[in-house]
């Protein structure tokens, strides 16, 4: 695998750094630092931030070697001081870069991963919940030479009160390429990759709701080597108004818009855009009871065994590594 200049590109927004000086920990055994990139604006909550800090740093079998908070504009003194006490109790250094207006998260990931000091990044939501063994699996790919690798998740929540949802991503390269073509092929809470592959595909763009796809696309596009784990290594936090957002007439045009820059860039036939945006956009205008049982027959299958809380689902629910996995199309 040829190996790629590595690009600074520097940050899009204005902001500054705040964060210790302090040098990076060693830890044994670990040959590939890396960074985590953990995007924050005034609309998360300072409790599920803390648990998604906590499940992606403290209990990690292989921690990140760094921490880069985003925080895309100003955000209420709750989650201000959930972020204060994050970085003064963090195991590993933390860096928050704070852009002085809210720029969107494409901007805002962006800025972020310019401002990564590794050249692998881990991506994580402030409202998921990753699970102890995610970076001890996902990294030895990377180290092999992958550069975007991803893995299955588990919804939980509000909108699943009785068991959960687990979504499982194609694993072969081939299917993975093929399905690209019609939706994202990666759970894009659970993505680790590199940064120059990032890059070199153009980095983040703005799409709203649609960026990362956009950006798997271009990568596959590229020539990346990628790869996916069908164990679920992220807990994907869902609540009542979940599918509402999947559609609407601001995602139809985000909709709209992806298809044709998928189609002007070659990554898609004029065959498949016809598809896409009647399959893809009659999706985001349908009624959400429909919206909500075509996707969960669809892309996930039930899992019936979740009683714990979210406390202990980090914990408690982490399978072992190669537990074959179903989806639903293989249950019928």
């Amino acid at each position: 695998m040829s190996h790629r200049a590595l690009v600074h590109a520097p940050p899009r927004g204005h902001g500054e750094f705040t964060g210790p000086s302090r040098s990076l920990p060693s830890v044994a055994g670990v040959t590939t630092p890396f960074s985590l990139l953990l995007p924050v604006y005034r609309g998360d909550r300072a409790d599920h931030l803390a648990r998604a800090f906590e499940s992606t740093v403290h209990e990690q079998v292989r921690r990140p070697s760094e921490v880069v908070v985003v925080q895309d504009g100003h955000v209420g003194p709750e989650l201000a001081s959930a972020l204060e006490r994050l970085e003064s109790a963090s195991p590993v250094p933390v860096r928050r870069l704070r852009l002085k207006h809210n720029v969107g998260l494409a901007q805002a990931l962006q800025c972020g991963l310019s401002a990564c000091s590794h050249e692998v990044v881990a991506r994580m939501d402030a409202d998921d919940i990753s699970l102890p063994h995610r970076f001890a699996v996902q990294l030895p790919l990377v180290e092999a030479g992958v550069d975007l690798v991803g893995a299955g998740m588990r919804e939980f929540g509000d909108a699943t009160p009785l068991g959960g949802l687990l979504r499982v991503p194609p694993t072969d390269p081939a299917r993975i390429a093929a399905e690209a073509r019609l939706r994202s092929p990666f759970n894009h809470p659970t993505v680790v990759y590199r940064r120059s592959a990032v890059l070199q595909a153009g980095g983040y763009r703005e799409l709203p709701l649609l960026e990362d796809y956009w950006l798997f696309t271009r990568m596959i596009e590229a020539g990346s080597v990628v790869a996916n784990l069908p164990e679920p290594l992220v807990l994907y936090r869902v609540d009542a108004g979940s599918y509402q957002r999947r559609g609407g007439l601001r995602l139809l045009r985000s909709e709209l818009g992806l298809q044709r820059r998928l189609r002007s860039e070659g990554f898609t036939s004029r065959k498949e855009m016809t598809r896409n945006i009647a399959v893809r956009g009659g999706y985001r205008v349908i009624p959400v009871g429909l919206r909500k049982s075509l996707y969960r027959n669809r892309f996930t299958t039930e899992v019936a065994d979740v009683a714990e809380t979210v406390g202990r689902e980090s914990r408690a629910l982490a399978p072992e590594p190669g537990t074959p996995t179903r989806t639903r199309r293989e249950l019928a």
